[in-house]
């Protein structure tokens, strides 16, 4: 991979607020709208949903997921060449209380302060994703294999 399409990966993964969520219902794919933060070396994906939605069942029931982050639609003639990205990887949750769980919160009320709301629900929890692949397309004719090497290599860009 170039200079240029790591460090356009990186942009995407620290600058997009966003991602689907990609789980398997009754033996089929099913993808939800979450709100996600990364770790600075990107060897660990975080989301904090409800133990009640669809995906969080979802995910109790098979630990393996997809995270994927898309740049923003800008109405460019070609949307095709958005830069995009699709980490496929396992999930574990994380109780309020474990360790790691306060500096997860403060990062991600850092990044969405409107969601402190959510922490006074029970029924919210982190979910942490460790990615073990993926496919990235910086554009047209720029589509990467990754690994979670290569995810902390960019993660320097």
């Amino acid at each position: 991979m170039d200079a240029q399409s790591e460090k356009l990966l990186a942009h995407l993964i620290r600058n997009t607020r966003i991602a689907t969520l990609a789980t398997l219902r009754d033996e089929t794919p099913q993808t939800s709208m979450v709100a996600f933060i990364a770790s600075d070396d990107f060897s660990l994906f975080h989301i904090f949903v409800s133990r009640l939605a669809q995906h969080t069942v979802d995910m109790q029931k098979d630990k393996h997921v997809s995270l994927f982050i898309c740049e923003t639609d800008d109405n460019r003639e070609d949307p095709q060449t958005l830069a995009r990205v699709s980490i496929r990887g396992t999930v574990e949750s994380i109780q309020n209380g474990e360790p790691g769980y306060t500096p997860l919160k403060e990062q991600y009320l850092a990044r969405y302060p409107e969601a402190g709301q959510l922490f006074q629900l029970s029924d919210f929890n982190f979910w942490r994703i460790q990615p073990r692949g993926g496919r990235y397309v910086a554009g047209f004719a720029k589509a990467y294999n990754i690994t979670p090497d290569t995810l902390k290599k960019v993660s320097t860009r």
